[in-house]
């Protein structure tokens, strides 16, 4: 099937369910922890943090089930696949090395650890393991630009709006906070460094790269697969 390996499948199973069992496991907690807490109670579910989860966790079990039923899947799912992962990534990325810094030791709970790091490490990890099947052209690396755009926008609806992400904050992430004193194209000596717009620049370049690379290691993944 595809192309994959029985080793591939039964890897990937597991893969998958740590995935789904994570994002679900660490988004209870989180809304469970109630508003008192940074993406606590039922303000969780307007964060990146937690929409990325939820979407790679639902991705990972639609691959399950097709692959279980011995199903052929389609490249439109890989490619998916691929936006989901790098989308992860973003969030695993931005919460280890650009928001965990600013909370301290506060930042590492179980919730924060399941969303943030586990389900991108092992989501990322299941893609290589799949991904050999379907040959992904590099264009469609402009796609994994789609859902922190539309993300962006989402946000800046409700920084207009007056939407409460966390009490007192009409914004999720501080470079999302279009009133800082570096507004949307300023600098300044302190946080948030520079414009959200920049911010934005700085993130969807991050994200092309990182999709090229994951290309990158797949096609050297396949073409030692091949010589076998």
């Amino acid at each position: 099937m595809n192309n994959i390996s029985n080793k591939q499948k039964y890897i990937s199973y597991v893969l998958k369910l740590i995935v789904a069992i994570s994002a679900f496991t660490g988004t209870t907690l989180s809304y469970l922890a109630g508003r008192k807490t940074f993406m606590g109670g039922s303000r969780v579910f307007m964060y990146f943090t937690t929409q990325s989860n939820i979407a790679i966790a639902i991705i990972c079990l639609i691959g399950l089930v097709l692959f279980l039923k011995n199903k052929e899947i389609s490249k439109l799912w890989y490619i998916i696949k691929f936006v989901g992962t790098v989308s992860i990534t973003l969030t695993g990325f931005v919460f280890c090395f650009v928001l965990a810094p600013t909370f301290g030791e506060s930042a590492w709970n179980i919730q924060n650890v399941l969303t943030h790091v586990v389900v991108p490490i092992v989501s990322i990890i299941d893609f290589f393991v799949v991904s050999s099947a379907k040959s992904i052209e590099k264009i469609n690396v402009l796609f994994v630009t789609i859902p922190p755009i539309l993300y962006a926008i989402y946000a800046g609806i409700g920084y207009v709006k007056g939407w409460q992400f966390a009490e007192g904050y009409n914004y999720p992430y501080f470079f999302l906070n279009w009133g800082s004193k570096a507004g949307a194209f300023g600098f300044v000596n302190e946080l948030p460094f520079m414009g959200s717009a920049w911010w934005m620049l700085v993130l969807m370049v991050f994200l092309i790269v990182v999709g090229l690379c994951y290309l990158v290691i797949v096609d050297v993944i396949t073409k030692r697969i091949n010589r076998r």
